[in-house]
């Protein structure tokens, strides 16, 4: 009987930068900015500890070109110390570590392989009756499928196909390298070793088809636990595929529904015990999180005028959860008592505009003609690079469930008087 374990991990991005954040004082900004680091070092720790045979990483080691040398000599550290310790390592690069994108590379040695470029090439483990096939980005665009031209299964093998990919324009990531499971399937390979969405995925149905997602979580719209898989086979049959979480800074979206509550001493309460779980869920990481304060309340005109207050309340309670959760962002989307009952345009306007936006959330149609509109407006423009999250990057998402109550509340606003300049 043999058995062996593979670590499988993708999209890396080591030293990627932070985007909207500098401007965030509040923050441990150094943390956030080395994150991607301590997570490689990680994913490292694990492959160690689980004495696999090897790692194929999937694509995007980087982000982008090197900005400076460091970023190459750390990832240099990292490989080393696998090969120190008698472990394969197998590259693939994707679109953002295309040949193409970088104008420096590592130097590689023996027991690191990477997958070439211009075809599909294989690698063979004879001790382990293992073989990978996979292809590198030549460069950084590829709207084709790959997969086509890989190779055949070697017979008596067990076979990895390692492709970085959107699988058919998955989620909200651009389209590359696109497929679909069923073309995977029909390869007859025993695993599939997916990079690009940045998302865990693990398809079972028949042949595994895994995104172990990305190593570190970045920004706001990845959030949650992330890592690597950890995949354990025996006589060519895979026994289990196991996540591993590397990452050290998780981030975190949280709704505070505050219905119900009628003044600001049950609100300390109720919000200080709604962290404290949030800070017991992400033990031992540093927890960013965006909190949106919900609910129709009686303190809803309290909480809209306390400003930069607030922000500092809900960071001292965060500080007193028994965890590390330090704030990103503060929404409000609570809506007063009175607007419970329909009101008539004529008994105020900020409540019937109100209404309107409401109404307008739910509007596919409307919605829709409004986004084309935006469209052509912002083609217009040269905007350069959009920072993530930002109202133009909602824009382009169509994240009405975030542009929405901010504008309701901004015109309500300014109907009643209350956003005029004191």
């Amino acid at each position: 009987m043999s058995s062996f374990r593979f670590l499988h991990a993708a999209d890396l991005h080591l030293d990627s930068p932070l985007k909207g954040l500098e401007r965030h004082d509040d923050l441990s900004i150094d943390r956030i900015r080395s994150a991607s680091r301590r997570a490689l070092d990680n994913m490292v720790d694990a492959a160690i500890e689980h004495d696999v045979a090897f790692v194929v990483i999937a694509g995007d080691l980087y982000d982008g070109d090197w900005k400076t040398i460091s970023t190459g000599r750390y990832m240099a550290t990292a490989l080393g110390r696998l090969i120190a310790h008698g472990i394969r390592v197998f590259l693939l690069q994707g679109n953002h570590d295309a040949a193409s994108v970088l104008t420096r590379d590592l130097p590689l040695q023996a027991g690191i392989d990477r997958f070439p470029s211009p075809r599909p090439g294989s690698f063979l483990i004879e001790d382990l009756g293992v073989a990978l096939h996979g292809q590198s980005f030549a460069n950084r665009h590829m709207p084709h499928d790959m997969t086509p031209a890989y190779p055949a299964p070697v017979p008596g093998y067990f076979n990895i196909g390692v492709l970085h990919t959107s699988l058919s324009g998955h989620g909200q990531h651009e389209t590359y390298a696109p497929c679909a499971p069923e073309t995977l399937r029909a390869k007859n390979y025993d695993y599939w070793a997916l990079g690009h969405v940045h998302e865990r995925m693990i398809l079972t149905d028949g042949t595994p088809i895994v995104f172990p997602g990305v190593l570190q979580g970045r920004h706001i719209r990845e959030t949650g636990e992330k890592g690597v898989v950890l995949v354990s086979v025996t006589d060519h049959r895979i026994d289990s595929i196991t996540p591993i979480a590397c990452d050290v800074v998780r981030w975190h979206a949280a709704r505070f529904d505050c219905t119900g509550i009628e003044n600001f001493s049950a609100f300390e309460d109720r919000l200080g015990a709604f962290l404290r779980d949030i800070a017991h869920m992400h033990e031992g990481h540093l927890c960013v999180m965006r909190l949106t304060i919900a609910g129709t309340t009686a303190l809803h005109d309290t909480l809209k005028r306390q400003g930069q207050t607030l922000r500092e309340a809900v960071q001292h309670l965060a500080a007193m959860s028994g965890g590390e959760i330090e704030l990103e962002k503060l929404l409000l989307d609570t809506t007063p008592v009175a607007t419970q009952t329909r009101l008539a345009p004529d008994e105020g306007d900020g409540f019937a505009l109100s209404g309107l936006v409401h109404e307008a959330a739910s509007d596919e149609t409307l919605l829709k003609s409004i986004g084309e509109e935006l469209d052509s407006c912002l083609k217009t423009l040269n905007l350069g690079e959009i920072a993530p999250d930002s109202l133009l990057d909602r824009i382009n998402r169509r994240d009405w469930a975030s542009i929405l109550p901010e504008l309701n509340e901004a015109l309500c606003d300014r109907l009643s008087g209350k956003g005029d300049a004191s």
